[in-house]
């Protein structure tokens, strides 16, 4: 497909508007969490505290979140979305205050947990928005939409979070979380006045019953197996590379080894994004898992921050397509009335794999240095490639993915294309 791909979907009526907004509101989510820990910090001098208030702001994100999903599944984005940010703007000012007062430490947390708890995820949000607007003869696009969204979301993480260090550096952690909130708060109340391209929410009780039983279906709980995994390989490589680097002397080396492994999955990602790829999702899910898994096994062979670096250009490039793909398979596999959950249980999943992975990974490093974090990463890795071959194997089975019943999602026929494809 040529260059011009992305711009034809970002042309079809509404679509930029939306995007564009979100985007906005992301790099305000994506510098929340960072900006908890210099503002906390900043007050008390003590990384255990910010740690504590970040831990609760994140625990309260990843289990609010779905909840907030389905309000917005039941009543809809415009309705519920504004309400939503509104409380995150008072959390944050809460937060803010008690920070300032010099609260006790619980009384910091629970205004973490608040702030975690009212944040929205716009990017399930705009995913939704995706999928409703590439019905019909524009479905085709949505491996592409995805792929979009998938560079907004490493944009955001890119820029968020260094915009807020570069404040909070500057001795400015207030001002840092501040800006966190009105990007937050402008860009999602900006996304929500886009009503047009918001999913119309199902209001026939016995139907929003049956689209939430597509949620416990194992086509979806093994991508949430996959997030899970994923979250984990994130995790466990933050701390390892880190380690790798401090290991080899060379401890100002890690940020360039992140910053090249982001590019790298940049310029895939982009790519992947540019081409009508003929092999089925699961099939394309089964080659890129294994690619990861055995770029992982590489990550030993390294021997210098050089050697890391290239073994990471591969690995790094291998992320994006999983990703969008993880995001296809879920469009696929559960009806649209709880899209919104959907993508926000896999984000959730990925987060609770990296907080468990960071734990997890930092015990192996001080047990054996480096390689005992690669060696969870690579674990993590490999349970990917499993679960995709197991997911092709059992398609390929009688009946596909074990002969259970499927469940059309709304607007679209039975048949084979309405079946999870994992």
């Amino acid at each position: 497909m040529p260059s011009a791909t992305y711009r034809t979907l970002l042309r079809t009526p509404g679509a930029a508007a939306f995007f564009l907004t979100a985007a906005v509101g992301r790099v305000g989510i994506a510098m929340t969490s960072l900006g908890i820990v210099w503002l906390v910090h900043g007050q008390t001098d003590s990384y255990a505290e910010a740690g504590l208030v970040t831990g609760g702001f994140a625990v309260a994100e990843a289990l609010a979140g779905p909840q907030l999903a389905r309000l917005i599944d039941r009543f809809g984005q415009t309705r519920v979305l504004p309400p939503a940010l509104l409380a995150h703007a008072a959390s944050v000012a809460a937060l803010l205050t008690l920070v300032a007062g010099g609260s006790p430490s619980w009384l910091m947390t629970a205004g973490g947990v608040l702030v975690g708890a009212t944040i929205p995820q716009l990017s399930a949000l705009s995913a939704a928005r995706w999928s409703a607007l590439l019905r019909g003869d524009r479905a085709a696009g949505l491996p592409t939409a995805f792929a979009l969204e998938s560079l907004s979301n490493a944009l955001g993480y890119l820029a968020g979070p260094a915009l807020v260090s570069t404040i909070g550096a500057g001795g400015h952690p207030v001002l840092g979380t501040v800006l966190a909130a009105v990007l937050v708060v402008a860009g999602g109340l900006a996304f929500a006045a886009q009503r047009h391209t918001a999913p119309q929410p199902v209001s026939a009780f016995a139907e929003r019953t049956r689209a939430r039983g597509s949620l416990l279906r194992p086509g979806f709980a093994v991508l949430v197996g996959h997030n899970l995994a994923i979250g984990v390989y994130f995790g466990a490589m933050q701390v390892s590379v880190t380690a790798f680097a401090v290991e080899h002397g060379a401890p100002d080396a890690a940020a360039p080894l992140f910053a090249v492994s982001s590019c790298s999955g940049l310029l895939a990602g982009w790519l992947y994004g540019l081409r009508r790829w003929r092999a089925e999702p699961r099939v394309q899910l089964a080659v890129a898992t294994a690619g990861l898994a055995f770029g992982s096994l590489l990550l030993f062979a390294a021997g210098s921050p050089l050697g890391l670096g290239f073994v990471i250009v591969l690995t790094g490039a291998a992320v994006p397509p999983i990703l969008v793909l993880f995001s296809v398979l879920a469009e696929s596999a559960v009806h649209r009335a709880v899209l919104t959950q959907a993508f926000t249980w896999l984000n959730s999943a990925s987060a609770a794999g990296a907080a468990g992975a960071a734990a997890i990974s930092g015990w192996a490093v001080d047990a054996s240095g480096a390689p005992g974090g690669f060696a969870a990463a690579t674990t993590a890795a490999a349970a990917m490639a499993v679960l995709a071959a197991a997911g092709i194997r059992a398609r390929q089975g009688p009946g596909g993915e074990g002969g259970e019943p499927q469940l059309p999602p709304l607007g679209r026929p039975a048949g084979p294309d309405a079946q999870p494809l994992c």
